[in-house]
């Protein structure tokens, strides 16, 4: 897809949400961070309602530590795979403690060595915290990009780089939202809704449905 049909394409995407926001709730950088860690294989919709009582508790990472793992445990236990999460986020809780002054730090390494954070969460929490033009690229990002033609590879590393030097400037900072969104509601794995799709037209999708 050359420069001007991604330029197209997300300037209709954005036109029907101009200021696109995860869909993950959280009160600050560091509820964000956790949101995301316990996001992994799981729906946003499953990880707001198991944090959204966490959160009233445990909002820095002095509160959660404070709750301990069995304390992390009984909040997440309705999550996937929430033995291991609560792990991570008791340790990413007292790693920031001690190394970042109890803060998220806005650099990718730092994040990627906190426990449980890979090169998706740091990117999300790059992008929705702090600005980064930054695009993780989970299994929505991957559909759509490789059905629309407008970044195809065939692992998710490859997409994300092809997306960070597609993407035009003034839709840097969102396109990571408008691309999940796309992909979770309109560009859906199974059925794929074509006719109500915006960008139908700049599709390569050769199975479009009617």
């Amino acid at each position: 897809m050359n420069k001007a049909l991604v330029k197209e394409l997300f300037a209709r995407l954005s036109a029907g949400n101009p200021d696109p926001k995860t869909e993950l709730e959280f009160v600050n950088t560091f509820t964000l961070l956790v949101a995301v860690v316990l996001s992994a294989q799981a729906t946003d919709k499953g990880v707001n309602k198991a944090t959204k009582a966490l959160f009233q508790i445990a909002d820095t990472p002095e509160k959660m530590a404070a709750l301990g793992l069995e304390g992390i445990t009984e909040h997440i236990k309705t999550i996937g795979l929430y033995r291991n999460k609560a792990k991570n986020v008791l340790a990413l809780s007292e790693q920031l403690i001690e190394h970042h002054g109890s803060e998220v730090p806005d650099d990718r390494a730092a994040l990627e060595a906190l426990p449980g954070v890979g090169r998706k969460t740091a990117n999300v929490v790059l992008n929705e915290a702090f600005g980064h033009p930054t695009c993780a690229v989970d299994t929505h990002i991957f559909r759509v990009s490789n059905r629309t033609g407008l970044a195809p590879g065939k692992d998710v590393r490859a997409v994300e780089d092809k997306l960070v030097k597609k993407i035009p400037p003034d839709y840097a900072r969102g396109a990571h939202h408008w691309l999940i969104l796309h992909g979770r509601y309109v560009c859906k794995a199974r059925k794929p809704e074509c006719p109500a799709c915006v960008i139908q037209d700049l599709c390569r999708y050769k199975q479009k449905t009617v």
